[in-house]
């Protein structure tokens, strides 16, 4: 049975642009969790490519911006940039545009 029209179902999603090295990081975790909370986010999409020192991601950055709350972290061209990037192939919720 589908849902009548009279039913919207909204979803919040927060997508955070470049996190660009410690600073970057620092800013997600002393602010992410409150942010989550304050507006009922039920997404938080990010885009990582940059966290590890300005370029590229480890697979350690992005397990630690997954624990901080990020439920999906985007890339781009700079995800292979650092050594060990090629582990986080086929890992959690991590995509690279094209």
């Amino acid at each position: 049975m589908l849902p009548s029209k009279d039913i919207h179902i909204l979803m919040r999603i927060l997508f955070i642009g470049d996190i660009f090295g410690r600073p970057g990081r620092n800013i997600v975790k002393d602010r992410l969790r409150g942010l989550v909370k304050d507006h009922t986010i039920d997404l938080v999409i990010a885009n990582g490519e940059n966290s590890a020192g300005g370029f590229g991601i480890t697979g350690a950055l992005a397990e630690d911006l997954f624990e901080l709350g990020i439920d999906v972290i985007t890339t781009g061209n700079h995800i292979w940039d650092k050594p060990g990037g090629e582990s986080m192939k086929g890992g959690r919720m991590m995509f690279r545009t094209l």
